[in-house]
């Protein structure tokens, strides 16, 4: 990536920032910017001081993120490498004008998908499977963190347990969600899905489960890497008190199947071999009981609920200027359009693989 745009929504894979690019008079002391991030929804670089030091920030709109709400993803952090879970330490937050600006020091590892777009496939077996592993060893790490769920934000995942309860209970709070759903016609998009679905419902169960805080957007572009060994996590944006499999099952919603390709309408490849590594990986490290063997399955179609209609919330509310076109590409290509693809017959063989391997 050589120029200052970023990774986009629509047809086009490159696309003008939301947000200006960070810049040297706005960081009193640095020497350089050495990097800047494509990811799209904040604006991220790596910054070398006057002194030599290298350190990540992330600038964000108040409107996103103030001080108390990276504090809430900070503390969940912390508590992980309290237990030996390698993140990244954060060296300051601040607000200043429209902004918050977050700086961390510089996780060990290379950052080896940070030109990938958002629900690639990991780049090796091998890699599937040490994130399968550490995935397992960082939901065994949460264990005895009880911060309550985080309030609703745009850009926020969040635990879905029924799809149309979501989307009504977003549109009841975020009037301008709301306005937008209705002009779409939601409701009879939500009867559409479950005439897909047939007998399968869209809803799943979890109060038997324990809650936890989980990372939510675990995936090759969140890891650092040294050649096949994880070296740091980074990136707890959407961490939330959500529950194990749902993390689990976010996890393989990132990579296992090829969005990408779906929505250039050719057939969604899925990534089998991967997918079986990183299961294996996990179950060896924190074996899945009987009721989140059958949860992981039915929780697959509804993992992006939350999230896609906080992001239609992000493209409404927070930016400068509404974005609809992105806002639409989000309502029907991710909210509805991944949670169709389930239940079509390549998504329910998909699911038949999923219950296999966790089975």
């Amino acid at each position: 990536m050589t120029d200052d745009r970023v990774f986009g929504m629509g047809e086009h894979p490159l696309a003008e920032p939301d947000w200006p690019p960070l810049e040297l008079a706005e960081l009193g002391g640095a020497a350089a910017i050495e990097w800047r991030s494509p990811r799209p929804l904040s604006a991220t670089a790596r910054v070398r001081g006057s002194d030599g030091t290298r350190v990540v920030v992330k600038r964000l709109p108040t409107a996103l993120r103030d001080t108390a709400a990276l504090a809430e993803e900070h503390a969940f952090a912390a508590h992980l490498r309290s237990q030996g879970i390698r993140i990244p330490a954060v060296r300051q937050s601040f607000s200043r004008g429209e902004f918050t600006y977050e700086i961390q020091s510089v996780g060990a590892g290379e950052d080896s998908y940070r030109d990938a777009f958002s629900w690639s496939p990991y780049l090796s077996v091998a890699h599937a499977a040490a994130a399968g592993g550490l995935l397992a060893r960082t939901h065994l790490a949460a264990a005895g963190y009880d911060a309550p769920a985080r309030p609703p934000r745009p850009l926020l995942a969040g635990l879905c347990t029924d799809f149309a309860e979501s989307v009504a209970r977003r549109a009841a709070a975020r009037p301008a969600v709301g306005a937008f759903l209705e002009q779409r016609g939601w409701r009879a998009e939500v009867e559409s899905l479950r005439r897909a679905a047939g007998g399968d419902s869209l809803c799943v169960d979890l109060s038997g489960l324990p809650p936890l805080w989980t990372h939510n957007d675990w995936h090759g572009t969140n890891l650092l890497w040294d050649g096949d060994e994880i070296t740091a996590v980074i990136d707890f944006g959407l961490a939330n008190r959500t529950a194990a499999v749902f993390d689990l099952a976010t996890a393989i919603e990132r990579f296992a199947v090829d969005w990408l390709a779906l929505r250039a309408g050719e057939p969604a490849r899925i990534h089998t071999d991967q997918l079986a590594a990183f299961l294996a990986a996990y179950r060896e490290v924190r074996p899945l009981d009987a009721a989140e063997r059958r949860a992981l399955p039915a929780l697959f179609p509804l993992v992006h609920v939350e999230y896609e209609l906080s992001e239609i919330d992000y493209f409404l509310t927070v930016l400068p200027e509404p974005n609809r076109e992105n806002a639409e590409i989000a309502y029907r290509d991710y909210l509805f359009g991944h949670t169709h693809w389930a239940f079509t017959p390549a998504g329910r063989d998909f699911l038949a693989v999923l219950s296999q391997l966790c089975g």
